[in-house]
């Protein structure tokens, strides 16, 4: 079975893509150019480690494209329902259409995504039950590449022997010091985010919870307090806003909820803001 393409008219989606391209090029350009060349070029590293670095960039601008135009799961307008299978849907009330359940509503696209797990701007898409492993390999390949690159930044003033050839005519030699700076301030900052999404995405198939109805993670975020609730609805980061535009449900909820499932209770089912929740029938064990 072929995966569908999808594309989501957003600029704001857009705009964050451009930044990761940014990122990506800024990277594959400046990084090779400044340590591997010229330490290749010296004999102080091996070629092989720059075909290495090439195909993990590869590799990683292939997850995004795919995870970025591939459906995640869109329902059609009419959809078939099987006999026996009608008890496990239910109706959306933002766009009137059967669903199955586990289903959400993305009010970005428009449109119910089966197991949508978020809106991810960054992708420009939503991350659901079609293009999740596509997700994962996507954060599983931009951490390795930033790892990869932060290791020979690491190298080229830490470890290798110092350059003998270096054209101080060039303008990367002689900003050397800046963008290298500038380098690892992005990798670190992409390594960080990516880490921490990896993680709980993770969790997320172990637990088959979607990523803004974890109850740990979203206690812990009401616990810190973020100032901003415009970081929170636009870039993926959990909170109580982002919850109620997605999902319908606060954390404060998913407390209650926590509460009554670690009791010995299964999880009911609410209607919150015009929008029906459904949890999994799971044990949080004490």
């Amino acid at each position: 079975m072929g995966l569908r393409i999808h594309f989501v008219v957003d600029p704001h989606g857009w705009c964050c893509m451009g930044l990761i391209v940014f990122v990506w090029l800024y990277n594959i350009v400046l990084i090779p150019k400044i340590v591997l060349f010229p330490h290749y070029e010296e004999g102080h590293i091996p070629g092989i480690l720059i075909i290495i670095f090439y195909g993990i960039a590869i590799f990683c601008l292939v997850a995004l494209v795919r995870a970025s135009i591939t459906d995640p799961g869109r329902l059609p307008e009419n959809p078939k329902i099987p006999h026996g299978e009608r008890e496990f849907w239910e109706l959306c009330n933002k766009c009137n259409l059967m669903r199955p359940k586990r289903s959400h509503h993305c009010s970005r696209c428009g449109h119910c995504v089966r197991r949508m797990d978020h809106h991810c701007p960054w992708i420009n898409n939503c991350v659901g039950e079609d293009n999740h492993w596509l997700f994962l390999q996507l954060c599983f390949y931009t951490e390795l590449l930033t790892s990869y690159a932060l290791m020979f930044s690491f190298c080229h003033y830490y470890y290798f022997l110092p350059l003998k050839k270096r054209n101080l005519d060039l303008f990367v030699v002689r900003h050397e010091l800046a963008i290298m700076r500038l380098a690892a301030f992005m990798g670190i900052t992409m390594l960080v985010g990516i880490t921490g999404l990896f993680y709980t995405q993770l969790i997320g198939i172990i637990t088959r919870l979607p990523i803004s109805t974890r109850v740990p993670m979203q206690d812990l975020w009401l616990w810190m307090k973020p100032k901003s609730t415009w970081l929170q609805t636009h870039f993926c980061l959990p909170g109580k806003q982002s919850n109620r535009r997605t999902h319908g449900m606060n954390a404060t909820k998913c407390t209650r909820m926590a509460e009554s499932i670690s009791d010995g209770g299964h999880a009911p089912r609410l209607r919150v803001n015009e929008n029906t929740v459904h949890w999994p029938l799971f044990r949080i064990p004490a």
